[in-house]
């Protein structure tokens, strides 16, 4: 087995162009390739599909749906990012509200965590993608905070349902690949607070698919609106809609940090 040399889905995470998770799923579609470096006694080696497993040695030269990536790494960049409703947690420019459109950054950045076209609020966006990758595990169980409005007055039985856990049906497009019929799963207990007749604010510490909407729906609730203010120890603070800042150097040390601990550690 070779093991000289970088993984390639980690030389891509490091690139700042995705995260672990997103690069493998990059190559598998074919869209990376690879130069391998030529010796001084031979024609300049051809560019190759990249398959899954491969490593990056010293002089090799990467390509990202034909565009090469840099040898060196960027200097790190992390954002907190206000994300407007209507905008599309991908990278994929012909999708119409794309959010490399809407952000606009020189250089290439991606997300840590999905917000749904229909809901505004905090997004973490860094080309750190090994924090990207820890932020993002299920299993960290890291805290996200969201307010959210829903069509009727909420009752205590309401608030207790969606503390302890709900039932609800899966069947986004990723889930459907693997399970044809949906996946029936039980949220993780919650810590929610009333504010008003019909706004509330939840912390959860997993990501399902459209998971708070599902979850109201499920107990006979319609969710009017969802604001994210909170990610982990970064908050959205006094950012509007669509504007960002850099997280400051303590913010980032406490990130970090957040970011590596085990679940009740």
């Amino acid at each position: 087995m070779d093991t000289e040399g970088k993984r390639l889905n980690k030389y891509i995470s490091d690139a700042g162009v995705a995260s672990r998770r997103e690069a493998d799923r990059m190559i598998e579609a074919g869209r990376v390739e690879i130069r391998r470096k030529s010796r001084r006694d031979e024609e300049k080696n051809p560019v190759v599909k990249a398959s899954p497993g491969d490593r990056v040695r010293h002089g090799d030269t990467v390509y990202v749906d034909g565009r090469e990536l840099p040898k060196k790494e960027p200097p790190r960049v992390c954002l907190a990012y206000y994300k407007p409703r209507g905008v599309v947690c991908t990278l994929d420019r012909s999708i119409p509200g794309n959010l490399a459109d809407a952000v606009d950054w020189p250089t290439h950045i991606t997300y840590a965590g999905r917000l749904d076209k229909d809901s505004e609020g905090l997004l973490i966006l860094t080309n750190d993608g090994a924090l990207a990758d820890r932020m993002m595990r299920a299993s960290s169980q890291h805290e996200k905070e969201y307010v959210v409005t829903v069509d009727h007055a909420l009752t205590q039985e309401f608030l207790k349902s969606m503390a302890e856990g709900v039932r609800i049906h899966l069947d986004d497009e990723t889930t459907l690949r693997r399970h044809p019929g949906g996946l029936h799963v039980t949220t993780r207990p919650a810590k929610v607070k009333r504010l008003s007749e019909r706004k509330f604010t939840i912390v959860l510490t997993q990501g399902y698919n459209r998971q708070i909407r599902r979850m109201c729906r499920a107990l006979g609730y319609g969710v009017s609106d969802i604001l994210r203010t909170r990610v982990m120890n970064i908050r959205i603070g006094d950012l509007r809609a669509g504007s960002y800042r850099r997280l400051s150097a303590e913010e980032l040390k406490e990130l970090d940090r957040e970011s590596r601990k085990l679940p009740h550690s």
